[in-house]
């Protein structure tokens, strides 16, 4: 615990993300000080399969009642299984399963029990990082832009450029990377842009058992429905100033839009909400950025990062062609979270959720006993 402690040493960090796509955990390790990256180290995945995913998805949208402890079982034992296959970690970064959120209302909740997890792993653990922040009255998302401010640092940025993120749920980091440090006014902008994977997974997976739409096939052969498209640009929260965030299940209702649809259609509309949410989004960016980087799922499908290119007026590339792993990126940052919480800096700031202060959310756990879960 002292060496993760110890300010200014360089420690192997181990993140861990479950997404709202509810696919898998993914886990990287990122070598790191708290405020620059050394080095990438190894990553894993865990898929959850279809029944686990049936248990976690009963799950979304509760705050109580019995479908929790079915749930939090399957995140934990993914996890530990998973976590348990990496050697020479001083620190692991835990986020869990978000199943609910609603900072203005109830609050937010990820399913999962840092300080077990420890005990199972006997190593030092980061968890429920975004309470606080709701707590000060912060949305508690997007939590990855600190992480994307010293990535834009690592690339040598030297104008201003964005992250966006495509999983469940789309979200935009603007970063300037002139600043000194993520906390300073006027470094970072960031906010969910709108639905990302999550509707067009579930269209697929209720119409045609499928998980996703692979490569964008399904899309590439069906027309925009562009009367839907205008009732989803009209929600209101696409007219809500940032910092804003989402549940994975607030556009609920973007598969009913097109409940009438073919197939085809279908899933070319809801691709063309995604893209039409972002280009909205890119409004209130401070200033153009010089390109967008696209990470999470998203930026594996074709037809939406076309979308994207025509839509936005600056370069769109996924985040590997400047040397960033797209898969991982979620996952190295709740690492780099993790020992920013451990030396006491913050993990947000008004820019990035809105909170009154930059704030350090995150709980830290140390092992205490030998225990074994499933």
């Amino acid at each position: 615990m002292e060496r993760v402690k110890d300010k200014g040493t360089v420690i192997r960090a181990l993140g861990a993300m479950s997404g709202t796509s509810l696919d898998g955990v993914d886990a990287a390790v990122l070598e790191t000080d708290a405020v620059s990256i050394s080095g990438f180290g190894p990553s894993g995945y865990r898929t959850y399969d279809a029944a686990e995913q049936d248990v976690l998805r009963a799950a979304l949208g509760q705050w109580a009642g019995p479908t929790l402890e079915p749930a939090r079982e399957v995140v934990m034992s993914a996890h530990v299984r998973l976590l348990s296959d990496f050697e020479d970690i001083d620190l692991v970064g835990f986020h869990g399963q978000t199943v609910a959120h609603a900072p203005r209302l109830q609050g937010t909740l990820q399913l999962g029990d840092g300080a077990a997890l420890a005990d199972a792993l006997q190593t030092p653990v980061v968890w429920d990082f975004r309470t606080a922040d709701v707590e000060l009255g912060g949305e508690g998302a997007p939590l990855a832009p600190f992480f994307h401010f010293a990535c834009a640092k690592w690339i040598g940025a030297e104008a201003p450029v964005a992250f966006l993120n495509l999983g469940g749920v789309g979200n935009i980091t603007w970063v300037d990377p002139t600043r000194d440090t993520p906390e300073e006014k006027g470094a970072l902008l960031a906010f969910d842009t709108g639905p990302a994977n999550a509707p067009l997974n579930d269209l697929m997976l209720s119409r045609l058992g499928q998980p996703y739409d692979k490569d964008g096939a399904l899309a590439s052969s069906g027309t925009v429905e562009e009367g839907a498209l205008e009732l989803f640009l009209a929600e209101p929260f696409f007219a809500r100033m940032p910092p804003k965030s989402l549940d994975r299940n607030d556009f609920a209702e973007m598969v009913g839009l097109v409940r009438e649809l073919s197939d085809p259609d279908a899933a070319a509309t809801l691709t063309a909400m995604c893209a039409a949410g972002v280009a909205e989004a890119m409004q209130h960016c401070p200033s153009p950025p010089t390109s967008v980087l696209v990470t999470g799922g998203g930026r594996q499908n074709p037809v939406l990062m076309k979308m994207l290119e025509v839509s936005l007026d600056c370069p769109v590339k996924r985040v590997e062609a400047v040397g960033l792993n797209g898969d991982m990126l979620e996952a190295q940052a709740f690492a780099y979270l993790a020992v920013r919480v451990a030396r006491g800096l913050p993990t947000s700031c008004p820019g990035t959720t809105g909170v009154r202060a930059a704030v350090g959310g995150g709980t830290l756990s140390a092992p205490n006993r030998v225990q074994s879960l499933p």
